[in-house]
């Protein structure tokens, strides 16, 4: 269980060098690449100008400790991932342009294209979904339980202290094939349930939707069919602007009248639970809409599922939960921390949403010349906003988070003794004991002390010359500070019986 910090992670807006040319396996480079390193000025800088030493704007290095909180964080949701059946995959960072274009709504304007690449058009991935579809395709699998953790790009306006970055991580969970209704898409909301709970980030809310019922409510207060996409969008605002200023972009941005709007308006504020989907379904106008009438049917029986599961205390019918990604076509969620105080600052660090996803049974037909169409629901966990979220309070805490896994550091109390550590080291490493030792010939027993204390490794292996000849080695506990002597050849078994969780 994971009860620390952070880590956002970033984004990604490269630029390639002055014409890059390949010509089979020769690569033309112009003699003026790399630029010209210059100090300026004189002295024994020859005119040489340095770099700019920064990282690409919406991206960032991450030095041990973040590498680190996002390894545990990683293991946490990949554990989950695990323990409900699922399999890695991965897919490259490149697609075909033509194979993301089209997929994400008014978002398509943030993604990475790339310049002809020897006759293909091609752009970074975007998220994993596409991809995931495209695989799912081309491979012609038609039942398929994934996950998928991968870096994604997007040219977007970067808010780093929100976790929102150009290149970035995602986790996705899916679920592939002709199933029973529901069945698939409850387990991915116990999901985002199970790993939002172990992260114990705070108090949290799932809200899901149903694009059949959106549509269906669309099409009852009169928006033309070719503006339901749009309207989607723009309903999606509803969880960061008032109804105020979402009303006036359909009117005065999308082209819809004031009394569509208004119809709209008295639906999408609505939320909560069974009683609600119950009063939808006796609602004279969309009971009387095929599609709205097919997704209440569904969400009734998504949270029958849900009750058996026990989790929905944490989950909401919301009516303004639209997701623009064009391709979803049922059942879409998406989990929102309720609140996340600084324990220094009494405020509420606005994050967004950190998990979401849906059902998209059409988009792996998109990719399939006959069209055979593959039903797929899924969730992406947002990593990059919980890592903001647990950075922050790593920094607050003041804790100090361990870098390696070395268990034991191997010491010698005198000089003209490292041949010894690199017996003993050795045997070690051979043993799987993850082990380390100073890079100096005779350094002092205090300073290798140290080194553990400092880096948090929990035992000390001291061979000196008396335990030489009396064959043992000083097991030091570094937390304690006593020391025992351990026979040679009992000492990987004593250091693996302490290490025991």
């Amino acid at each position: 269980m994971l009860r620390i910090g952070p880590i956002a992670a970033a984004a990604f807006a490269r630029r390639a060098p002055p014409r890059h040319r390949l010509a089979g396996n020769r690569e033309s480079i112009p003699r003026s690449w790399p630029p010209a390193l210059s100090r300026g000025g004189g002295g024994g800088g020859g005119g040489r100008v340095l770099p700019v030493l920064k990282t690409p704007k919406g991206t960032r290095d991450h030095p041990p400790a973040q590498a680190a909180l996002r390894e545990r964080l990683l293991g946490t949701v990949v554990s989950c991932f695990k323990r409900h059946g699922a399999a890695a995959i991965d897919t490259p960072v490149l697609e075909l342009r033509e194979t993301l274009m089209g997929k994400y709504g008014e978002d398509t304007k943030l993604i990475y294209e790339l310049q002809d690449q020897g006759g293909e058009l091609l752009a970074l991935r975007y998220d994993l979904t596409v991809p995931f579809a495209r695989y799912l395709a081309m491979n012609k699998v038609n039942n398929m339980k994934r996950y998928h953790v991968a870096k994604v790009y997007r040219r977007d306006n970067p808010a780093t202290t929100r976790g929102r970055y150009r290149e970035f991580y995602q986790c996705d969970f899916d679920i592939a094939g002709q199933f029973d209704p529901m069945i698939p898409d409850a387990e991915c909301l116990k999901i985002v349930h199970e790993i939002l709970s172990d992260l114990q980030l705070g108090d949290f809310v799932i809200k899901v939707n149903d694009r059949r019922i959106l549509n269906g409510v669309f099409a009852v207060c009169g928006v033309p069919e070719s503006k339901f996409i749009s309207a989607c969008s723009t309903v999606d605002k509803l969880d960061k602007v008032p109804w105020e200023e979402v009303r006036s972009e359909m009117v005065g941005e999308k082209g819809l009248s004031p009394e569509a709007a208004d119809r709209i308006g008295e639906y999408v504020q609505l939320h909560g639970g069974l009683d609600l989907i119950e009063r939808l379904l006796q609602d004279p106008k969309l009971s009387q809409n095929k599609l709205a009438k097919e997704g209440l049917g569904d969400m009734k029986l998504l949270f029958e599922y849900l009750t058996l599961f026990g989790i929905t205390g944490k989950i909401s019918f919301d009516l303004s939960l639209a997701r623009g990604l064009d391709y979803y076509t049922g059942v879409i969620f998406e989990a929102v921390l309720l609140q996340q105080e600084n324990e220094h600052v009494e405020e509420l660090v606005g994050v967004g949403s950190v998990a979401g996803g849906g059902r998209y049974d059409g988009l792996v037909g998109m990719f399939d010349p006959k069209g055979r169409k593959v039903p797929c629901v899924g969730v992406s966990i947002g990593i990059e906003r919980i890592f903001s979220i647990l950075e922050q309070r790593l920094k607050a805490s003041g804790e100090k988070l361990r870098t390696t896994e070395t268990q034991v550091l191997v010491a010698t109390p005198q000089k003209h003794l490292l041949a010894a550590r690199l017996k003993l080291i050795s045997e070690l490493w051979d043993a799987g004991i993850k082990a380390e030792m100073l890079y100096k010939k005779d350094p002092k027993l205090l300073k290798q002390l140290q080194y553990c204390e400092d880096t948090g490794i929990p035992l000390a292996a001291i061979v000196g010359e008396q335990e030489l000849a009396d064959g043992v080695v000083k097991l030091r506990d570094v937390s304690t500070r006593e020391e025992v002597d351990i026979p040679r050849e009992k000492l990987v078994d004593e250091i693996r019986r302490r290490l025991e969780p």
